[in-house]
């Protein structure tokens, strides 16, 4: 098996490119554009991360399997992303109630909390 030799120069260069979106992420973050900040800084970050699969991970030059487990891994977490964000925006919110939580605390430790009304089976 052998594997294409990648030359410095394209480590640099990558490097380099690494270097200069780091830097826009930077300059971006400090710019207020909205909801589009989100937007820029995550098409940035997978430009990064191409960068580095590509070529620190070399993908690029690597086999047709090398290219469908790297996709695999890729779609593989990009489902656990979309399910772990569909949780989290489908919950209600939590609504602060009026009592301190010394006085909550109070209540759940008092005995007769459980045989109020609101915690009979029905």
């Amino acid at each position: 098996m052998s594997s294409k030799i990648i030359s410095v120069k394209t480590y640099l260069l990558v490097w380099i490119s690494l270097i200069l979106l780091l830097l826009i992420t930077w300059g971006v973050s400090r710019i207020n554009l909205g909801p589009f900040s989100i937007v820029i800084a995550m098409a940035i970050a997978v430009l990064k991360m191409l960068l580095v699969l590509l070529f620190f991970m070399h993908v690029r030059y690597g086999s047709r399997i090398i290219w469908i487990f790297a996709g695999a891994g890729f779609l593989w977490l990009m489902i656990m992303i979309t399910l772990t964000l569909t949780d989290y925006i489908t919950r209600g919110q939590v609504r602060p109630t009026n009592k301190s939580l010394s006085e909550f605390r109070k209540q759940m430790n008092s005995p007769d909390y459980l045989d109020k009304e609101t915690h009979r089976d029905k």
